[in-house]
């Protein structure tokens, strides 16, 4: 149908409240503004943030519509949108590409300065809601909402893809898979040879497996409390499993004696501090590097022992696996 320039009724679920279950209701969706762009959803992947935000260990604001890493058709477009058009099949992006600010426009940078995570407002860029439900205006998640048949996004908070691309299933491009994938290949480079240990064995997790796997790694160790993630992180390239709660001493402290000096990259998939200290515990002392993906709650607070820091290892952070989808300068 035809809704240029029209609100849409369509279902969506909404998180009343936190540590809620998700209630299916109609609500009204408002066209797009300027700069923004009007997607039927198609697929929409369930990320571990969207589960720390629906835990409520994740300050957001309710009522919202949770969800980010989406696949969709472009329904229609607002003004001075010149990147996509109707029909165009896209994806949606938690961190968006503004294409003005430092990080943009620095090729090391891709936590844009319009990004809605931290903090998060709910709202568009003009400070304004395109939901409403029972008369009441409903926040959007992280300004790319996908748990609902319709949505508004901004502009820059989409990227085009392939015609021929399947919507039922690339919508883990979105987010998941670069986030994983991009940390081991793009931001550790993982080296062939290397030793590896990944703290989390979801969808992230598993595509770190798979980019410690494809850039040679000779060991990969993988934790995580669901043993029932095991069978599938073999199958994608992990050598060996460990369940923190079934260990006599610290993953850390077994880890270590497992690889006797750590290991060369260890990748935190959870969002937790204490899979964070665990492991940066986890690198070798010297040339280790430990990346955090999993996205923590901003009260937390990251302690280490400060004196340890000299010794050579590394700690980064990683945002959606350094992934940049537009091109950029040198700043």
């Amino acid at each position: 149908m035809n809704t240029s320039g029209k609100a849409v009724t369509c279902w969506a679920a909404i998180a009343w409240k936190k540590i809620s279950p998700l209630s299916i209701e109609e609500v009204q969706v408002e066209p797009p503004k300027a700069g923004e762009v009007h997607i039927k959803m198609i697929s929409s992947g369930i990320c571990g943030s969207d589960d720390h935000v629906l835990k409520g260990t994740f300050p957001v604001k309710f009522p919202l519509i949770p969800g980010h890493e989406g696949a969709g058709i472009v329904e229609s477009i607002g003004d001075k949108v010149s990147s996509v058009k109707p029909g165009d099949k896209v994806l949606t992006l938690i961190i968006p590409q503004c294409r003005e600010c430092n990080s943009c426009l620095h090729c090391k940078g891709n936590f844009c300065e319009k990004q809605d995570v931290l903090p998060s407002s709910g709202l568009m860029l003009d400070g304004t809601s395109r939901f409403t439900c029972k008369g009441k205006s409903i926040y959007h998640s992280f300004r790319v909402s996908t748990f609902t048949e319709y949505s508004v996004v901004p502009e820059i908070a989409v990227a085009k893809i392939d015609d021929a691309a399947p919507l039922d299933k690339v919508c883990l491009i979105s987010c998941g898979v670069p986030t994983g994938y991009g940390a081991a290949v793009q931001s550790a480079k993982v080296t062939p040879g290397s030793t590896c240990v990944i703290f989390g064995l979801g969808g992230v997790g598993s595509a770190i497996v798979m980019g410690c796997k494809a850039s040679g790694a000779s060991r990969i160790i993988g934790v995580d409390i669901n043993e029932k993630k095991f069978s599938q992180a073999r199958a994608l390239g992990v050598t060996d499993c460990l369940n923190p709660r079934k260990l006599k001493k610290s993953v850390q402290e077994v880890v270590m004696e497992m690889m006797g000096v750590g290991v060369d990259f260890a990748f935190e998939a959870v969002g937790l501090v204490d899979t964070m200290t665990a492991a940066w515990e986890s690198c070798n002392k010297s040339y280790g590097v430990c990346l955090i993906v999993g996205l923590a709650s901003p009260e937390s607070q990251l302690s280490l022992e400060a004196a340890k820091i000299i010794t050579g290892k590394t700690l980064k952070g990683v945002c959606l696996g350094a992934s940049v989808v537009c091109c950029c300068s040198e700043a």
